[in-house]
């Protein structure tokens, strides 16, 4: 059937644009190269799906550091309002936490994934288990998907097949390749939301170690902040990784030109002042313990160890023998625990990456190539990307229903 549209990725902007494009009436097949459908979004927001962020397009534009001004169309159209209607219409009730975040009740990604699948069986939509290999065009029009396993014809194809971030769920960078093969310019994708690699032996030794309600705060070489926050952390074998630090990667961008220094506000709630009281209390109450001793109700005891390090106290020096020099170091390190960042992880273990097909070669009202008539991309292939908070799924979702309204368009006519 050449009149039907081939969406080549099963993910969030795929299900998305598939869906859209067969409410219109359009006769769609979605390829999937996985089983299931949706095989990434299992893993966002800690597997409970964090899909929107409860607040207005404009708001979620600010949250896109890269190549906003594309996406004003698409987000205004269908803004996280209409996000969030549009899963309650398909049965999914869903609550707001900190920071407009937007989960469904349940707390189960899984929840969301069916949603979408039944709603896509009900506009029956023909889900392909089949892998891309090449996108097919005549004259400058696309005209089908080359699969592992078939061929598929098409007056409209929309790719969606994500950046290359977690290979393992099928981000592998296939759409990249297809792409660039149609003469598009492909940004090299670099890691967005990342882990923190931290050199030294102090990350390992604290490995485990979560930190909630602390601030981060990342300063630049030249000492500017470039991001500051609080929430949860977490300490690996490599260095630092949770949500705190996958929201501060994103500002940090230039690892080729510039330094970081992650410093870490270990009581957020108190001032100096108060601080430097609570001290003299823990000490006072305390007089006869050992230094690292007292530490322990100061802070969690995988810390003990670094924090006595960094203060240059000894372990077993008694409480009551801690000089006031002394106790104003530590007051420093607990209000600013640094650590120099060597770099990020790997892309592969990005959660998002940045980079991607270039939007100047893309039309932003409606997502088709300026290059070749009938291609649309959606997603995380396109070179924009966003902060944590939903704002990325969000992107996916408009962008998605975009491409896939234009393809039914086009495919229909009118």
């Amino acid at each position: 059937m050449e009149s039907q549209i081939v969406v080549v990725g099963g993910g969030a902007a795929g299900m998305m644009a598939a869906l859209t494009a067969a409410q219109s009436g359009a006769s769609v097949i979605l390829l999937e190269r996985n089983q299931k459908v949706g095989r990434k979004l299992y893993i966002t927001g800690k597997g409970r799906c964090n899909l929107t962020n409860d607040c207005p397009a404009d708001e979620a534009l600010s949250n896109v550091p890269h190549n906003s001004r594309f996406l004003t169309s698409a987000m205004t159209r269908f803004p996280p309002s209409a996000v969030q209607e549009f899963f309650t219409g398909l049965g999914v009730p869903l609550k707001t936490e900190r920071g407009g975040r937007v989960f469904p009740q349940s707390d189960r990604a899984a929840d969301v994934i069916d949603a979408l699948f039944m709603a896509l069986r009900r506009q029956k939509v023909s889900i392909v288990e089949d892998r891309a290999v090449r996108l097919l065009a005549t004259e400058d029009r696309i005209s089908g998907v080359k699969g592992e396993r078939g061929t598929y014809p098409c007056a409209a194809a929309v790719l969606a097949t994500g950046g290359c971030s977690y290979p393992l769920t099928g981000s592998t960078g296939d759409g990249y390749r297809m792409a660039a093969e149609l003469g598009h310019t492909v940004l090299p994708p670099r890691p967005s939301l990342i882990p923190l690699v931290i050199e030294g032996e102090e990350c390992p030794q604290m490995q485990g170690l979560s930190l909630r309600n602390v601030s981060v705060r990342v300063k630049n070489q030249r000492g500017k902040a470039v991001f500051q926050e609080q929430g949860e952390l977490l300490f690996t074998h490599f260095g630092l990784s949770g949500p705190l630090i996958l929201s501060a990667s994103a500002h940090m961008r230039e690892y080729e030109k510039d330094r970081y220094t992650v410093c870490i506000d270990l009581k957020p709630a108190l001032d100096e002042q108060t601080l430097d009281a609570r001290l003299v209390r823990e000490f006072s109450e305390h007089a006869n313990q050992a230094f690292h001793n007292v530490l322990e109700h100061l802070a969690p005891r995988l810390l003990v160890p670094v924090l006595t390090a960094r203060s240059g106290i000894p372990a077993d020096l008694p409480a009551n023998l801690v000089t006031k020099v002394q106790r104003r170091r530590l007051l420093e390190l607990l209000k600013a625990l640094c650590f120099e960042v060597q770099g990020p992880r790997p892309v592969e273990d990005a959660i998002v990456t940045s980079g991607g097909v270039k939007v100047g070669e893309i039309d932003p009202r409606t997502m088709e190539s300026k290059l070749v008539q009938g291609l649309y991309l959606a997603g995380e292939l396109i070179d924009v990307d966003a902060y944590t908070g939903g704002f990325n799924l969000q992107i996916a979702w408009c962008t998605g229903r975009a491409a896939g309204q234009a393809a039914a368009l086009r495919v229909l006519g009118g």
